[in-house]
């Protein structure tokens, strides 16, 4: 159906792609993986017409195609499902279905038409909503199918779907995957991009692996397991990545010393209560729980986002206040937030400039006088800090929003360390990236503690609890259920969690 000869592309100096040769076969569904970065996207972006390759040839059908741009793909039969979707939250479902297409009948649009078109695409994507409901209105899996129809409507021969599931919910994703058999079933070929290894094992008929720009393997799904196909993505063995844990939890031990944080009954009603922990140098202390237990409030009133309603908070020993997020980054208390993207960049801004925005606040010296910025200072902070964490870019210039997602967080991270905080409190710090860049902030965190930081992690993937942590508190209905030590298991955790003990 879908063959990719000699691709390559370049941004720059950074190559994104270097001569991805590998076929689809007809009506499957076809996984693409990779770490972030590995240049997945920039492959689908360059089959939906959004980009030009610098060489290489696509064929569909067994002959060679020019995909020059997003319309000249979509007359060919192949259109792109982004991760967030592309639709017009103020129009109705009826309109975004025949939005840059609609029926005309004597100069005026035909509303009889566009609602009958609605209609049969709605139908065909299993998608149960009124036509004429607002955009809106509809949850974030209403909206993915919605784009699914709106690519059916347009008689989609290949289907391209980034991450679908990110925002589903286990019973949202089940009903995604049977439409998917369904269209597979009826001759549609479906690349599909997805970091979730046990959904890729469960629907696709074959998987091709690419790292850092290039081809791995393409392989039927039934001739390989989970275990090979991460081995592929990052280059080693998922035992090489477990053998490090132990070692670096070995090393990270925590010690006897004065606490960097101690918490005593802090309280925030009504989402949380009655809170206490410490956090010790060269200790990463995990907050487990099920959503809305209040582990993300409690960071939000360390970093002085929020004001408790009680208890009180020490810092080195010291009674610690804040007022305001300038208040703890002055105290040495640092906040990477779980929305990278709105939150934790500007990404508009570049690397250098992302980097060095802590220093800046908290006015060091050595960065600026007078308001005025050193321009050169800043450039090699941003260089200090791209050899210290290993972040994949072309140079400190470079707009943070065409870096990946591991690299971002990476950013992130790394303009913190510019201001030397003494606890770094991380917000889910893996959501949204692969494996590979998984393992890299995992590395990244541990060594960290080694420098004796404190590190105080929010995360709801439980292997990364139970993985990288030396102690787990584990939160429920806004009070503190339990505290365990490294080693425990993922049912000891979900019991505190669900049932309190």
């Amino acid at each position: 159906m879908l063959t990719f000869e000699h691709i390559s592309k370049r941004f720059g100096g950074v190559r994104a792609l270097e001569d991805v040769s590998f076929s689809v076969a007809p009506a499957t569904i076809h996984a693409i993986v990779g770490e972030n970065g590995a240049g997945k996207s920039t492959l689908m972006k360059i089959t939906a017409g959004v980009q030009p390759p610098d060489s290489g040839v696509i064929s569909l059908e067994g002959k060679p195609v020019v995909i020059s741009s997003p319309r000249r793909a979509r007359e060919l039969g192949i259109a792109l499902v982004p991760q967030e979707p592309a639709l017009c939250p103020n129009l109705s479902v009826e309109e975004n279905l025949n939005l840059g297409h609609e029926p005309q009948a004597f100069g005026f649009v035909n509303r009889k038409t566009m609602r009958l078109r609605a209609e049969a695409a709605l139908a065909r994507a299993a998608l149960d909503i009124p036509p004429d409901a607002l955009v809106e209105r509809l949850s974030s899996a209403q909206r993915h199918l919605l784009q699914i129809a709106r690519a059916l409507a347009e008689d989609a021969k290949v289907l391209i779907l980034d991450e679908p599931t990110a925002a589903l919910s286990e019973g949202e994703a089940n009903n995604l995957f049977e439409r998917l058999r369904v269209l597979r079933s009826e001759g549609v070929t479906i690349l599909y991009i997805s970091h979730r290894l046990p959904e890729i094992f469960a629907l696709c008929d074959g998987i091709t692996t690419l790292r850092d720009g290039h081809h791995v393997a393409t392989q039927p799904i039934s001739e390989v397991n989970p275990e090979n196909i991460v081995s592929q993505m990052v280059g080693r063995a998922l035992e090489d990545e477990e053998r490090e844990t132990e070692e670096l939890i070995a090393k990270t031990g925590a010690s006897d010393a004065q606490p960097i944080l101690k918490v005593e009954n802090l309280s925030r009603e009504p989402a949380f209560r009655g809170v206490s922990f410490e956090v010790r140098p060269g200790e990463i202390v995990a907050f487990a729980g099920l959503v809305g237990s209040g582990r993300s409030e409690i960071a939000r009133c360390i970093f002085g986002l929020d004001l408790p309603t009680g208890g009180q908070m020490l810092l080195n020993g010291q009674a610690y206040t804040p007022r305001g997020p300038r208040d703890a980054i002055r105290a040495g208390v640092a906040l990477v937030p779980e929305d990278r993207r709105g939150q934790g960049l500007v990404m508009q801004l570049s690397v250098r400039e992302n980097l060095s925005l802590p220093a800046l606040a908290s006015n060091m010296a050595q960065l600026a006088t007078a308001n005025v910025v050193h321009g050169g200072a800043e450039r090699r902070l941003a260089n200090e800090r791209i050899n210290d964490l290993g972040i994949k870019t072309a140079g400190t210039e470079i707009s943070v929003e065409t870096l990946s997602g591991g690299n971002q967080q990476k950013v992130v991270i790394g303009k913190w360390l510019t201001v030397a905080p003494k606890l770094l409190i991380v917000d889910e710090p893996t959501q949204g990236v692969d494996v590979g860049a998984k393992a890299q902030v995992h590395r990244l965190l541990r060594e960290l503690a080694t420098r004796g930081y404190g590190v105080l992690m929010i995360s709801s993937d439980l292997p990364e609890v139970l993985n990288l942590s030396h102690r787990i508190l584990v939160m429920r209905q806004g009070q503190l259920a339990g505290e365990l030590k490294h080693g425990a298991g993922a049912e000891d955790v979900m019991r505190l969690a669900a049932l309190g003990h």
